[in-house]
């Protein structure tokens, strides 16, 4: 069954239970000391600053992904997550082009996001998708790699 991926309101009980299945599979594969969960407030996730996206596979969600307006033009790419159930089908690289689509009906020139070198598949789907390593924009205390990538018409700030 092809995946989906759908507006959801982050406050739902579909978004939290993906956004809880997240935070304990990061506490769980975390390397680098202890992982110190770091949810977005739900309110900084909506339009017009923000958007959560569910990807759906056979009525079922598989996966979440969230943005969030750092300045008028540039948009955080965060909490990117695939359930086991979704991984290998594609679903996280559907989730980021839906949110770089996204970011770019919400005026985004560029989106950014934070990560950790020891998420293998998440470093490679962004160097597959064009994301750029920079310095640190943020101090995220699970992150280990910082990522910029243009997406839209520069407008200038």
């Amino acid at each position: 069954m092809p995946i989906t991926i759908a507006p959801e309101d982050p406050a739902t009980e579909v978004a939290q239970a993906l956004l809880q299945a997240y935070f304990t599979d990061r506490a769980i594969t975390f390397i680098g000391g202890e992982y110190k969960p770091k949810p977005a407030d739900p309110a900084t996730l909506r339009a017009p600053d923000g958007a959560f996206l569910v990807a759906w596979s056979d009525g079922e969600p598989v996966g979440c992904g969230a943005l969030r307006r750092l300045s008028p033009h540039r948009l955080e790419v965060k909490h990117l997550y695939v359930a086991p159930s979704g991984r290998g089908k594609g679903t996280g690289a559907a989730l980021l082009e839906a949110l770089e689509a996204r970011a770019v009906e919400l005026g985004a020139s560029e989106v950014v996001l934070d990560t950790n070198s020891s998420l293998a598949a998440a470093n490679g789907l962004y160097a597959s998708r064009g994301y750029a390593s920079i310095p640190p924009y943020n101090d995220n205390p699970n992150a280990t790699s910082w990522f910029w990538k243009p997406v839209g018409p520069a407008r200038g700030e």
